[in-house]
């Protein structure tokens, strides 16, 4: 029998007539590879990141380590990732980028204001205060954090400039086509007064020659999303190349982010929507701020649906404290309503509805997962977390949240219970090749996935003609193209008295647990202008079968909290199918995504546990998790009269 016990040193086609007429169209050369990698990283030139206590992993640090390399992180602890990444975007704020750098070496044009001056102070008292009274260092470094976004611009646009040919140099060393790709990007951080979060990650296909003509675009520059597709549309103008944007933590935006109204309260229009779907084919939708898949109240009746919210799955804490914190800044729709226009499975049905009204839907995007961690490492394991934030990296304090402080915590800030982090996600690409190029035009595809961290290898297609047996062939892919379309495509126009068959295939982390199931989930807009969702369990592991009623036998659980392991005698390595949908309406505009479950195992709070030996855990603190991928979704489009 084996047991898992890792831990904290991280040794870490062919066209088809009845596809709509934007599908791609695929050849001999069709993706064979899936590659994996975080498209959210943030270094010490992220002013937050710096404060926080990030203040020598720079960008070459951040690469080095997901190349592979052993590193030190921040407070001195070995860390190394057992498995490389293929892929990294380094997504340092624009805001006031490599300020906080500047300042502490007191840079003359850095002092010159009295907001310099001001922020150069705090931050020796940060440094000063970090060993005689470190609770005391943490609240002023959260008062410089929220200066740093709120207090308006510091970091003009030369120091903007001078720190985005640093990223772009560092960037084009560590490029290794057909081995590693660096992917130059930022971070656009707007917050308004009626959202707390808009952000997107701005990724570039682009190398150095093409993306050091523009500069990074900041709050300071807007903070209307549509000014931002401005920016990028003017890239692609000026340049030639090629920039998208990715939204992210849509469960912290206070109900702004899929809304359907724009900045200025109006309606969605054709023009808002075309573009929206132009330039944001993908949203994060898990990483270390929460899981952004669906929320309870939206899906009450999916039993995986209270899955790590604002990084906790016990329930009434995570909401409490987010509620208190988000309403911190400004009182809105609250409830089910709010979230409806918060979470990723809402959002594609909000996405059918604006279809159907306008002919063009605005949120028709893919799905990734990335980290956000500000450490300068990309870790998403449970058995190898750093955290959000160096103050959260391995420790004994850092569960039991004995490093804050009374500020921190009157404001409710997130972090101040650091057990509410999730140790998630990564980005799976399917690409012809590791390069810049493949891996950028799998993203506007969006034959892409999310893992909440394992690396879980997911095939989903969709047509009409694929046979039973088509699930257990060796040339799967190729079936996959030559019939249809896969994850990220369109379907439209349904042959007479045929269903869509989707062809399915999920294989475990070769290094991780076994597989629970596999379920498509399914989104609808009726005759009637009602949207639904429904979940089918398409493949069970060890032999289960649903029920007459649609239930489900558990697949067990063999995880042990105070060894912090588990076995794989449950489960199945490898679950694949060929579904057809039961209750197909060919005149309903639809969408189906895949989310693969894997069975229980202990989370990154029990390895932690077991490694320092913490006693006396808080009850709410949950200690196991079902780590999963989603996939993006396919799309059905009723014929045009």
């Amino acid at each position: 029998m084996t047991r898992y016990v890792p831990f904290l040193t991280i040794i870490l086609g062919i066209s088809n007539p009845s596809l709509s007429s934007d599908t791609y169209t695929y050849s001999d050369e069709n993706p064979k590879s899936v590659y994996w990698g975080d498209t959210h990283i943030h270094t010490n030139i992220s002013a937050d990141a710096f404060n926080f206590g990030n203040r020598n992993l720079g960008p070459d640090v951040a690469y080095r380590f997901a190349k592979g390399e052993a590193v030190l992180s921040s407070n001195g602890l070995r860390a190394q990732l057992l498995r490389p990444l293929d892929f990294l975007v380094i997504a340092d704020h624009a805001e006031n980028a490599g300020v906080m750098r500047q300042l502490q070496a007191r840079s003359p044009e850095e002092i010159s204001s009295d907001l310099g001056k001001k922020w150069a102070q705090w931050l020796s008292e940060i440094d000063y205060l970090s060993d005689i009274n470190p609770k005391q260092s943490i609240e002023r470094a959260l008062e410089l954090f929220h200066s740093s976004f709120v207090d308006g611009v510091y970091g003009d646009r030369v120091s903007r400039a001078a720190v985005w040919a640093e990223n772009i140099a560092v960037a084009e060393k560590h490029n290794e086509p057909g081995q590693f790709t660096s992917l130059i990007g930022f971070e656009w951080s707007a917050s308004t007064s009626s959202a707390v979060s808009l952000h997107r990650v701005v990724v570039f296909k682009d190398g150095k020659n093409v993306a050091d003509q523009v500069i990074p675009f900041s709050q300071y520059d807007s903070s209307d999303p549509e000014a931002l597709w401005d920016y990028l549309a003017a890239y692609e103008a000026l340049t030639g190349g090629e920039v998208l944007a990715i939204p992210h933590n849509g469960n912290l935006s206070k109900g702004a982010m899929f809304a359907t109204e724009d900045a200025s309260g109006n309606p969605l229009s054709i023009q808002y929507a075309k573009r929206r779907s132009r330039w944001e084919p993908l949203v994060e939708v898990t990483q270390i701020k929460g899981d952004g898949e669906t929320h309870p109240l939206l899906s009450p009746s999916d039993k995986f649906a209270d899955f790590e919210r604002l990084g906790v799955s016990a329930g009434s804490k995570a909401d409490g404290i987010y509620e208190s914190w988000i309403n911190q800044f400004a009182e809105d729709k609250s409830g089910i309503e709010r979230r409806k226009y918060e979470y990723a499975r809402s959002a594609l049905q909000l996405g059918l509805s604006q279809q159907y009204k306008l002919g063009v839907n605005p949120f028709k995007f893919g799905m990734i997962g990335s980290t956000d961690a500000h450490t300068s490492l990309s870790t998403a394991d449970d058995n190898k977390f750093f955290g959000k934030l160096t103050l959260v990296e391995p420790s004994a304090a850092r569960m039991t949240g004995s490093w804050s402080g009374p500020l921190i915590e009157e404001k409710n800030w997130p972090w101040s219970d650091a057990s509410l982090m999730t140790a998630s996600g990564y980005a799976a690409i399917w690409a012809e090749e590791n390069t810049r190029e493949s891996l950028f035009a799998a993203m506007k595809r969006k034959e892409v996935y999310a893992s909440t961290g394992p690396r879980i290898t997911v095939r989903f297609f969709g047509g009409w003609d694929y046979q039973q047996n088509d699930a257990y062939r060796p040339d799967l892919a190729r079936i996959g193209y030559e019939k249809g379309v896969p994850m990220g495509g369109d379907l439209t126009a349904a042959p007479e008295s045929k269903a869509p068959r989707f062809l399915i295939r999920a294989v475990k982390d070769p290094d991780g647990a076994n597989l629970d199931r596999v379920q498509v989930i399914k989104g609808w807009h009726d005759a009637n202008g009602d949207l639904h969702e429904k979940i089918y369990n398409v493949a069970l592991s060890d032999g289960r079968k649903e029920s007459w009623r649609g239930k489900v036998k558990p697949v067990g659980n063999t995880v042990d909290i105070p060894d912090a392991s588990y076995t794989n005698t449950i489960g199945d390595p490898e679950l694949a199918v060929v579904w057809t949908d039961p209750d197909f309406d060919k005149d309903e505009l639809a969408f189906y995504y895949l989310r693969v479950l894997e069975i229980p195992t202990p989370r990154w709070t029990a390895y932690d546990a077991k490694y320092f030996k913490l006693k006396d855990i808080p009850e709410e603190v949950p200690m196991i998790t079902q780590e999963r991928a989603y996939t993006s979704p396919i799309w059905y489009t009723p014929a045009t009269e």
